[in-house]
């Protein structure tokens, strides 16, 4: 009986603004077989430093996070700060 733990990237999706979210799947194994998944979501935003991201999260932020994205992304949260 070999018990395996595994997280890989589950799925993602790209907001309006260019947010990535992440569904992270934490599977567990057993000899092959698994006998549990569950998931954690996180939202990484536009300018976040990534480097500790999977290499999928990477690649798609640094193919979304344009200059002008990471402008538009700050521009908007520094405006919702204002109305709140």
């Amino acid at each position: 009986m070999a018990l395996e733990k595994k997280e890989i990237t589950g799925s993602m999706e790209v907001g309006e603004l260019g947010a990535i979210s992440v569904r992270t799947d934490t599977v567990i194994t057993d000899d092959g077989t698994e006998v549990s998944r569950a998931f954690h979501r996180k939202v990484v935003s536009p300018g976040d430093d990534v480097s500790g991201e999977d290499a999928r999260v990477q690649a798609v932020a640094n193919a979304v996070w344009t200059t002008e994205v990471v402008e538009a992304w700050n521009a908007a949260q520094a405006e919702s700060e204002v109305s709140e």
